[in-house]
């Protein structure tokens, strides 16, 4: 992230706002920043476009049931 962009944080619309999710933020190069709903200062977790592809593609696949 460059300084100058602004996040737009998303959650489930499986979450039923509740305050036990985690929030994605898109990047402007295509990745994505991942953090926890309970601690939004906590810190983030980021991904390039390739990694959050894989990831999504293995939810898909049940790697993760």
């Amino acid at each position: 992230m460059d300084g100058n962009e602004t996040l737009t944080w998303r959650t489930s619309s499986f979450s039923s706002g509740n305050n036990e999710c985690v929030e994605v933020a898109d990047l402007a190069d295509g990745g994505r920043l991942v953090r926890d709903t309970k601690d939004r200062d906590g810190g983030t977790l980021a991904f390039t476009d390739g990694e959050w592809s894989a990831f999504l593609a293995g939810v898909r696949q049940g790697e993760f049931d």
